[in-house]
């Protein structure tokens, strides 16, 4: 890890951090849905059509991919993280379509010491993604193990 620069201090309750802006194509959608979730709305245009989508969307698994590595890019790659202990909740509320640019902002729920391991604490964050419209399309609620900032 290089140095950090966000601990576990830096994340109180209330706090809410952009994190970044990505356009997605549908190349994007059919390629990802091609490998982890080929049903006929993320793959064939022409089923898609049919669907009640009216067209390819991306798969929710994309969406959060997305997500993700935005998290990492924004705050993680820079975080004294320890990992996650996993997610409480996923929830897809609008479609995403290739042509669409979301913009992924976290904020802390919750942030509490650890009472085991008192170099570090556990951060219950919800993420939220939304598209150019500002249409919330996506939330991932979970929590994050960060180490505390050393003392100096």
């Amino acid at each position: 890890m290089s140095e950090a620069t966000w601990y576990f201090e830096d994340f109180e309750a209330g706090k809410t951090i952009e994190v970044g802006t990505r356009s997605i194509t549908e190349e994007e959608i059919i390629t990802f849905a091609t490998q982890f979730d080929p049903q006929p709305f993320h793959v064939d245009k022409e089923a898609a059509a049919k669907s009640i989508y009216g067209g390819i969307i991306a798969s929710g698994w994309h969406t959060c991919s997305i997500m993700m590595r935005m998290m990492v890019d924004g705050i993680q790659r820079s975080a004294a993280s320890l990992g996650s202990p996993g997610l409480d909740e996923v929830r897809w509320l609008k479609p995403v379509r290739g042509g669409d640019t979301l913009t992924v902002s976290t904020t802390v729920l919750e942030s509490k010491p650890s009472s085991s391991k008192p170099d570090r604490g556990v951060v219950l964050t919800v993420w939220e993604a939304r598209n150019q419209h500002g249409e919330l399309v996506a939330t991932v609620k979970g929590k994050g193990i960060y180490l505390r900032r050393p003392k100096t």
